[in-house]
């Protein structure tokens, strides 16, 4: 996941395509094309990790976890940021899922976003991160 190209270069790139058709064809490899539950499948996958897992990580409740993967629910953004950490992902890799649902990336600028960000940098539990946020009144991730 942290081959993709910046979204700034491939703007670039498809501002530069004579068809959409040959921008897709040379970037495909680039492009989301997944639903949330078929991205958050592959990830276990990768990882060698069941849903069941996913439940002992994260402690989001079994069933409500069972139709994220499924495709039947669609979690807040909180809830994806807290699966990131449960899958102890990159900050890069929790920056390109986000992109991939459609919720705001973590912004530097925002207080409570830039506790999450130096939580991700720092490899922090996501125990930790929730309490680093309860520290600073802020609403926790799960």
């Amino acid at each position: 996941m942290n081959n993709y190209k910046k979204t700034d270069k491939l703007l670039d790139i498809l501002k530069k395509s004579p068809t959409v058709d040959d921008y897709i064809e040379n970037e495909n490899d680039n492009l989301v094309n997944m639903t949330l539950s078929e991205y958050l499948n592959k990830i276990l996958s990768d990882r060698n990790l069941k849903t069941s897992d996913l439940v002992k990580l994260t402690g989001l409740d079994r069933t409500y976890t069972y139709q994220i993967m499924s495709g039947r629910k669609n979690p807040s953004r909180d809830k994806v940021i807290a699966i990131c950490f449960a899958l102890n992902m990159s900050f890069e890799d929790t920056q390109q899922l986000l992109k991939a649902t459609g919720y705001p990336i973590l912004y530097a600028r925002f207080q409570r976003d830039s506790i999450i960000i130096f939580a991700l940098q720092h490899n922090a539990s996501l125990t930790d991160t929730n309490e680093l946020l309860y520290d600073y009144n802020f609403d926790t991730l799960t």
